[in-house]
């Protein structure tokens, strides 16, 4: 005879766990404010996030050089807070894979090594552009 398993019964809505999730209006812009700034600290702990964002100080300001129109410039300046926003991206998967455990696992490896290539994407198509927009600058026509 198979005894009736009990019923998973949730937290009180009034309890919430992350009390992010009860924070409104001001509060709650405030908090999510201080959570992105810990996230590009963190962000900054990772080699190739800091050597992006080096080359971000110089490479958007000359955006607002090398576009003509602001298309071009937003073209631009996108394509390289693009591989930046990817980067981080990318080292938050690996920290989620990492606190699973530091055993090999084929899905881990295959988690990191997508976010990886999205990495390289994103760096391709900014490369790409800003090539494109450099031959247009000095080579016109």
């Amino acid at each position: 005879m198979t005894r009736p398993v009990p019923p998973v019964v949730p937290p009180p809505a009034t309890d919430p766990v992350n009390p992010q999730k009860a924070r409104t209006g001001w509060s709650r812009l405030w908090h999510a404010t201080g959570y992105s700034i810990a996230g590009l600290r963190a962000g900054w702990g990772e080699t190739a996030f800091r050597q992006e964002a080096l080359a971000a100080l110089v490479l958007l300001p000359s955006a607002f050089w090398l576009g003509r129109t602001w298309v071009e410039t937003a073209l631009l300046a996108g394509s390289v807070l693009l591989v930046m926003i990817v980067e981080l991206l990318n080292t938050g998967i690996e920290a989620a894979i990492d606190r699973v455990g530091p055993e090999w696992h084929a899905l881990s490896k295959r988690a990191k090594d997508m976010g990886s290539a999205a990495v390289l994407l994103a760096l391709l198509l900014a490369g790409g552009i800003w090539l494109a927009a450099l031959a247009h600058h000095f080579f016109p026509g």
